[in-house]
């Protein structure tokens, strides 16, 4: 029977959602007739943690789910025997990467791809802390229906079943490598009060993430759109498109993967970094894999959390260090971009040693580009003014250190690459036991 991987990583209180995201593996798993593991990747404080024993506790046992609620301690010790039994070198190193101590996007990911592999799972869907689902005649609109729908189908078999197709000549026999959706409600990252107090700052400031080159307008089209998803659309029945899909219209809330794509890259490492989750949305894209865009938004809030003043500042210093990861990231994408189909193997699967050279080659760039940026983000806070001019001032202290990190996490993600395959292989040795 076909095994998948619901996965939900949390720092923070979110009992509604581990209750919500219980409801759509029960609902899969109904629908589909498939083994849902629901994963649940806790690096809460222990208050916190107790919460969600409780939650987890109080989800309704239902046929064909299996949940596992994994602490950092528990988490640790499985990527400890992944990492001996793949004979990958250096092993602290690559602990450190995959559960780092900081705030990893990307890392907490990787850690489901590797324990999905554990489990003989052959897809990834992630959902997030911070957000909830939209309903349709009072029942909730789970993103994992067309997941489950079109994950992993060969594009030509699925072409008549979705709402229009996109497919490039030739993908026909290609499996689809990721299904997606967007978000409504607030902005997924905190800048709409900047938007709203200075727009010219606000354009300034996202565009820094937008590649050099762009002809005006389509710039000002990008800025206008990221970090927006669906707006304020409402769901009133399915629509579905067979494409590449375009990193800007998927949400890694919203997300499913084919462990075809996730076995053979990961995502960056680097850590309060946001956006260090989305590489692999880009790469299926360059790579024209198929995919299939879908309407059933989640809907994203903003936690109480990220509203005081330590979780106001924690979030600034995370997009500023975003905009300085942006300056390698767009250079790798710019070559993926360009090579296209050679990405792939000639059976169709992405060629990892290939992009780990594009990554590796990222990391001599002259570093002069992100101390300009560090200027703009300098002058940008101060003329906010006030708890702004707080991240400005944070930002000044770790001047000396910022672009180094900023490289270093590229270092980091090329040697977490080389030793990929290595450990997914050894996770889907190691495996995972059953815990409810």
């Amino acid at each position: 029977m076909r095994r998948v991987c619901l996965t939900l990583p949390t720092h923070r209180a979110c009992a509604g959602t581990i209750a919500a995201v219980g409801e759509e593996a029960a609902y899969g798993a109904r629908r589909f007739g498939v083994d849902v593991h629901l994963l649940i990747l806790d690096s809460s404080a222990a208050p916190v943690l107790a919460e969600h024993r409780k939650a987890v506790a109080a989800l309704p046992p239902s046929a064909g789910v299996t949940v596992h609620h994994l602490d950092e301690d528990e988490q640790r010790a499985f990527l400890r025997e992944a990492i001996d039994r793949s004979g990958a070198a250096p092993r602290d190193r690559l602990l450190e990467l995959m559960l780092p101590p900081g705030i990893s996007y990307g890392a907490c990911t990787n850690r489901a791809f590797l324990l999905a592999q554990a489990l003989g799972c052959t897809s990834v869907h992630r959902r997030d802390s911070d957000s909830r689902y939209q309903r349709l005649d009072g029942e909730p609109v789970f993103p994992l229906h067309q997941e489950l729908t079109y994950l992993g189908r060969r594009a030509g078999h699925v072409r008549e079943s979705a709402s229009r197709s996109k497919l490039p000549p030739g993908a026909e026999d290609r499996r689809v490598a990721v299904t997606g959706g967007s978000f409504v409600g607030e902005m997924s990252v905190d800048v709409a009060e900047i938007r709203d107090l200075a727009p010219d700052t606000y354009r300034e400031l996202v565009g820094l993430s937008i590649p050099e080159g762009y002809p005006e307008i389509w710039r000002g089209h990008l800025i206008d759109a990221s970090f927006r998803g669906a707006g304020d659309t409402v769901f009133s029945g399915d629509r579905t498109t067979l494409a590449p899909l375009s990193p800007m219209h998927v949400d890694m809330c919203n997300i499913g993967l084919d462990h075809e794509v996730y076995s053979r890259v990961p995502l960056p490492p680097a850590t309060d970094t946001i956006g260090s989750d989305y590489f692999l949305t880009h790469l299926v894209h360059d790579a024209r894999l198929p995919g299939v865009q879908h309407n059933r938004h989640i809907v994203n809030f903003h936690t109480a959390e990220r509203r005081t003043d330590a979780g106001f500042l924690a979030y600034q210093l995370r997009f500023a260090k975003f905009l300085l990861s942006k300056t390698y990231l767009n250079a790798v994408y710019a070559r993926t971009a360009a090579a296209g189909d050679a990405l792939l193997d000639g059976e169709g699967r992405i060629r990892a040693s290939v992009i780990a050279g594009f990554v590796r080659d990222s990391i001599g760039l002259d570093r002069a580009e992100n101390a300009r940026r560090l200027d703009v983000l300098d002058r940008a806070y101060r003329r906010l003014g006030d708890r702004y001019a707080t991240v400005a001032d944070a930002l000044a202290e770790r001047r000396s250190r910022l672009p180094d990190e900023a490289r270093d996490d590229m270092a980091d993600f090329a040697l977490l690459m080389d030793h990929w395959e290595a450990l997914t292989r050894a996770s889907a040795e190691t495996g995972l036991a059953v815990t409810r």
